[in-house]
């Protein structure tokens, strides 16, 4: 992410939010307290009260001196039942240096769960609490892994290159990922170079299958194919929707997770573009039952609409290098 200003930030989006389905007579929304949306700087992690637009820093790990720090957060995941957050930091992108770390919903209790080194580049996170584990995708180390919430037992489920023979090949850079866990099913980008055209989003099994290495998957789907440059994703399993940001073209997209058969993941008409003009696309994130998302920018922006982008404002700007959002 060292390239990370590469091109001139676009403007955000503007505008008020309407939430979708407002106006027609759809479901209410659950009656309780609102989530709020947790996000990733740097080396911080904040909270933001969509409705009052507070803000808080609930870790700040920078250096003490000032310097810039080492590593970038990226991936974030929030635990239903606890309410512990989780998170990646990347470290060096040159190192295997990567980490995962967690924390109690108030920001207390910062603990170590993958320590430096047990993958190489770990980005968009993921956890599965019936399961039991956490997923992530591993840029430089070009692979899908994932362990149990206590950090043991690290699984490598799919490797796209090796980490120093393809080291310039970003066509195999595993970046966004999520999961579909009643089907069985992973789902990930391969963002390729700077809005290259390389990007793919694929998906494959939890359960490798008989035969299957994870430099061999037999499972494995490609969805889009020579797409910009993909970043996250996020599932609606209800509605059988993929959402996920594009780097490339600064959008939040959505398309159908099942393309009817004989489909060609090069040339499928059927992405539909809901928000425009992100300032370097990263994060997004879903609130399913109040019909909207969020999603954040490398520029340091946070924007909410509905989740078909209706509606589109920014929350909150010039915040710093913004990664990884979650609803909690």
């Amino acid at each position: 992410m060292s390239a990370w200003t590469r091109r001139q930030f676009a403007a955000g989006a503007g505008g008020g939010l309407l939430l979708a389905g407002c106006a027609t007579g759809a479901v209410a929304p659950p009656a309780g307290p609102l989530p709020k949306l947790y996000y990733l700087g740097q080396a911080k992690l904040f909270s933001l009260d969509v409705e009052s637009g507070e803000v808080v820093t609930l870790v700040d790990q920078s250096p003490a001196d000032g310097s810039r720090p080492t590593g970038i957060n990226d991936g974030i995941a929030i635990h239903p039942a606890t309410g512990q957050i989780f998170w990646t930091n990347m470290g060096r992108p040159a190192e295997r240096d990567g980490y995962i770390m967690r924390c109690e919903k108030d920001g207390s209790g910062v603990a170590t769960v993958v320590p430096p080194g047990g993958t190489f580049t770990p980005k968009q996170l993921k956890l599965d609490a019936p399961g039991g584990k956490l997923y992530w995708a591993d840029r430089e180390g070009m692979a899908i892994q994932r362990c149990n919430i206590d950090g043991s037992n690290i699984e490598t489920l799919f490797v796209s290159g090796s980490p120093t023979v393809d080291v310039d090949d970003h066509s195999r850079w595993c970046v966004g990922m999520a999961l579909d866990p009643a089907r069985g099913h992973i789902y990930w980008t391969q963002k390729g170079g700077d809005n290259a055209g390389q990007g793919v989003i694929r998906r494959m099994d939890m359960k490798m299958p008989a035969g299957s290495t994870p430099t061999n998957r037999r499972d494995m789907v490609t969805l889009f194919s020579r797409l910009p440059e993909p970043i996250d994703l996020d599932l609606d399993l209800a509605t059988r929707t993929l959402y996920w940001t594009d780097r490339g073209d600064n959008t939040v997209s959505r398309a159908p997770l099942d393309p009817p058969a004989g489909f060609n993941p090069a040339t499928r008409l059927d992405r539909q573009i809901l928000v425009r003009g992100l300032n370097e696309a990263i994060g997004v994130t879903l609130d399913l039952p109040r019909q909207r998302m969020a999603y954040t920018s490398l520029g340091g922006d946070v924007g909410v609409s509905a989740i078909d982008g209706a509606g589109a404002r920014i929350l909150s700007t010039n915040a710093g290098m913004l990664t990884g959002a979650s609803w909690g």
